[in-house]
Order: structure tokens, then sequence, then C-alpha cells
């Protein structure tokens, strides 16, 4: 198997749990009947194939086996059925100080951790300083790491990681502790690896940090491949999956929160001719058009554009009283007019909501809108930079 290369094969992984450990005689005989152990199935008969030098997310809800299939790629736990194959050498970062001796100090962790992955102590020594240099714990560095906070507990275990010469880089939320400044530099290390041909596994519940670094994400649920393709897709999937489970009809057919007192009859996207589209060329016109029915008292229409990582795009808040309100049998249709899009490129999502003066939901969407939006060019970015140009005066200096 070539240095980088993953092969998993049709692989499943049981636990065994009992609700709880019997240490004497007592517990045993107190606790006789209630010990009994459930079989939980982590994984159910996943394959998965990754090529030398590929970046792979891993996403899906808490509990859908994303850190099991981590730990079984990185040896640390066998499958019970199927097969894992990992070519080269592997850096892993699954848990906050895993690998770590609390009572060793920092030096010795990284020589600790250099000399299980295979390395000569000349090699670890090499590399030292980077790594040290990376964790920005010159200062700690021979205190025990028990002594450590959080956040260098993080960056000595990622610059360990990063640093030792790895073939694959298996990451479960290592950007979840730390600032910005650190992530940045994370980003930085990971790109760097990536450039030299590095084989990457990452998971984490942060859409966008995905979208940057993978090429392709593979989105597990129950512990069975659902999907496994292009980024934008298994993101938008995920989170389909996600506002089907939180957004669960209650009795009147609305959300758990809205009270249905006025609702969308009907909402669509639609091109400059009327026609219904949800695929535009960046700077092309659309609209929506609304009916909204059952209203008493005229709604706030609250409107958002989001892009597939969630990141907010557009809002927009319209009181329905200033456009008279809804008619006599409390039904309101409505039209916005987007004459030049100022979408430059990228998959969206048009959320829309009712709201009452007081702030009280009335009603949603169970889903948002999609919007594609093509480039019409070599231009570059989420947005267009709108604008005229022309010949200024020259700046008066001083």
């Amino acid at each position: 198997m070539r240095p980088g290369e993953i092969a998993v094969e049709e692989v499943s992984r049981r636990f065994v749990v009992r609700a709880r450990d019997t240490h004497t005689l007592k517990e045993l005989l107190v606790a006789r009947g209630r010990t009994r152990a459930q079989e939980v199935w982590a994984l159910r008969e996943v394959s998965l194939a990754v090529a030398p030098g590929e970046a792979v997310g891993l996403v899906g809800r808490n509990g859908s086996g994303k850190s099991t299939l981590l730990r079984l790629i990185a040896g640390i736990i066998k499958p019970t059925a199927g097969r894992v194959e990992t070519g080269g050498r592997i850096g892993s970062l699954l848990e906050l100080g895993a690998g770590f001796h609390p009572d060793f100090t920092g030096r010795e962790n990284v020589e600790l951790n250099g000399a299980l992955q295979g390395l000569s102590r000349a090699r670890i020594r090499e590399r030292f300083d980077e790594i040290v240099g990376f964790a920005e714990l010159e200062h700690a560095i021979d205190r025990p790491v028990r002594t450590y906070s959080t956040g260098m507990t993080m960056r000595l275990g990622f610059a360990i990681a990063a640093f030792l010469e790895a073939d694959v880089l298996l990451l479960d939320e290592v950007f979840a502790v730390g600032d910005e400044s650190f992530q940045r530099k994370c980003f930085g290390v990971i790109a760097s690896f990536k450039e030299r041909g590095g084989t990457i596994l990452f998971v984490s519940h942060d859409a966008s940090a995905v979208e940057r670094l993978c090429d392709r994400a593979v989105l597990l649920r129950d512990g069975s491949l659902a999907f496994d393709g292009p980024v934008h897709e298994a993101i938008t999937r995920y989170r389909r999956a996600l506002a089907d489970e939180t957004e669960t009809p209650s009795a009147n057919g609305r959300g758990p929160a809205a009270t249905g007192e006025a609702r969308f009859a009907a909402a669509r996207l639609v091109a400059s001719d009327r026609t219904p589209r949800d695929r535009f060329v960046a700077g092309e016109g659309f609209g929506l058009h609304l009916t909204i029915e059952g209203a008493s008292c005229a709604p706030i229409l609250h409107v958002e554009v989001r892009d597939a990582a969630g990141l907010l795009v557009a809002e927009e808040r319209l009181e329905t009283i200033e456009l008279g309100g809804t008619s006599s049998e409390g039904e309101l249709a409505l039209e916005l007019t987007v004459p030049s899009s100022p979408l430059q490129f990228g998959r969206f999502e048009v959320t829309l909501a009712l709201l009452g003066e007081d702030g009280r939901l009335l009603d949603r969407l169970p889903r948002g809108l999609p919007l594609l939006v093509y480039p019409d060019g070599e231009s570059r970015g989420l947005v267009r930079l709108e604008g005229t140009w022309r010949r200024g005066a020259k700046e008066a200096s001083g």
C-alpha cells in the first residue's frame, strides 16, 4: 500500500456497554439483573477509499461514528468485522491530551510521542524547536503537562501531530479549542502538509472549516455511510437532516415554536420573466414571490440568505403593514425584485419566517429555498463589487 493511502472495507465496530460496573460481591448481588450488557454498533459496513494527498472531511451528528472511524484508521481499536489498512506513518490528534503523560514534561512527551511514531532521537531533536515554537511553549516546555491549560495542551498536541513527518494526519475537532490566531496557524500548517502530498482526515462540526480544508466529504448517519462526494453536497445533506430532526411538525403542522396565526401558502424564486427558477448567472436579476394567508394582523417578514457553510450573506426584515397589510380575506401576496444579483458564485439558501409584533414566531418554511449562482467570467469571491470607476483628482499630500 502506498504511503498516505487509506482503505476501509465493509468495516463494522461493536461495543458492549453495561449500565454500571460492579467491583464487589455486594454490588453484584444488589445490582443483579440490572447490569445486563447491551450491544452498541458504532459502525456498520462502512467502506471508504482515500488516495494519497486527499483531504477528506467526516461530517455527521454526534454519535454517528466519526470518531470511531478515525480510531480504527489510527489503529487504536480493531474492527469487529471488515478490514482497515493505512500506508505510511500516521499522525493523529483525536482527543485533547491523548497520548500525553500528565506527570511528564512537555519535552518528555514530545520525545515519547516521536519514539512511538518510530522516529530516532536525532530526528526528534531536529524538529523539536519547530514544534515548541509553533505551540508557543518555550516558557513551559520543561513543566509537567498537568500544569498546562487546555489551550496549551491542544497546541502541543497539534504541533506533535503535524510536525513529526506523518503521511496521514487524523484530526478530530482540532479547532474546537483555541483562539483565532491559533486556528489560522493550524490552517497554515495543514495547508503546507497538504501541499507536500500528505493525506488528511478531518472531523469537525464547523462546516466552513471542512469546506476550506477538504476536497471531498463523507456523511455518516447512525453508523452507516450516507453520502461520499462533493463537500457542498455532503454539508447540505447534513444540514437538511438536522433541520428534519429539529423542526418536527407539531399538531397544527407548523414548527414546534410557531403559533400558526399566519402561514406561508406559497414561496418561490423566479427569473426576470417570472418563471420559477433557482439557478442564475452572476449579475442576473431574480425575484422572490410569496403568498401569506391566515394573518389577522400584518406580520413581519424575515428573510435570510446563507451560503452552504451557514454563513449569513444577507438579511431583510419587512413590516408588511408598510405595504398595506393583508386583504379582507387574510391573504397577502408579496414580490421582491432584485434587478442585478450581487452574488458572484456559490450555493445559497433563502430562509423565510413570519414574526408577530412582539417577536413571536408565527410560521417558517421547513426548508430554505435553494439558490445556485454561476460565475459569469473569471471573477472570484462571494459577491460582486458593483460600482463605477472614474479618474479622480490627485490627493493633496501633507
